[in-house]
């Protein structure tokens, strides 16, 4: 019973208190869930997976341990649920960088700038991802939510790539898998580095991103000019 209940995802404990109690009472507890998980996102950042725990939640937030505790099985289920929410927005915020680029230079600039936004506004939540990843190295616990999250930021990744390839017409020089692993590596590199006081990380890891991509897809060549007539 206890390995089955690790192998789950927050999506399917979630279902399964689900068929336990009316929908209405369901959705109540989903948002609440949501809300919690918001709030406590900031002290779960600060402190990273091996400090943290749903006492130790409580003591740097408004909520009571018994609360927390009511509305999350374990510190797991709270981190996940935290995790999930903010890397969702995450996902959003790059969807509307693709869709409001009508050229692939428009598409470079945006992407690049979301990337250092991110990086620099929000560098702690993003410290506390690559520290949930890390764990399910080892947790059970973990692995699937986190191959879940993984995938949603693969496909984010892609539709960008699908993106430049479409306004510079030519296809994608690796598989989405690789592309992925390329771009997340360059940006977990830079956060070390940013965290670290390194002035300059977050600049390079602009260069060494549009570098890439521009060794991935060729911007498209610029009309020129119309020659000026000369005078007689």
């Amino acid at each position: 019973m206890h390995a089955v209940r690790l192998s789950m995802t927050t999506h399917q404990r979630l279902k399964k208190h689900a068929e336990r109690v009316p929908k209405t009472r369901v959705d109540k507890f989903s948002e609440r869930r949501a809300e919690l998980g918001e709030a406590a996102l900031t002290t779960l950042a600060a402190l990273g997976y091996a400090r943290t725990s749903l006492r130790e939640i409580a003591q740097n937030s408004e909520f009571s341990h018994g609360v927390l505790h009511y509305y999350f099985s374990d510190k797991v289920d709270l981190i996940i649920c935290s995790v999930k929410q903010y890397k969702a927005r995450c996902v959003t915020r790059y969807d509307h960088a693709v869709e409001s680029a009508t050229t692939y230079d428009e598409l470079m600039e945006g992407f690049l700038q979301s990337l250092g936004d991110t990086l620099r506004d929000e560098g702690h939540v993003h410290r506390l991802w690559y520290d949930l990843r890390s764990q399910a190295l080892f947790e059970e616990a973990f692995r699937a939510d986190v191959v879940q999250i993984d995938k949603s930021l693969e496909d984010m990744i892609w539709r960008i790539m699908s993106r430049f390839a479409e306004l510079s017409g030519e296809a994608p020089g690796m598989p989405p898998s690789a592309t992925y692993a390329l771009f997340d590596g360059l940006f977990q590199q830079a956060l070390l580095k940013h965290l670290s006081g390194d002035a300059k990380a977050i600049d390079n890891m602009q260069a060494d991103v549009r570098q890439a991509i521009s060794r991935l897809f060729a911007a498209p060549a610029k009309a020129a000019a119309p020659a000026r007539k000369r005078r007689a």
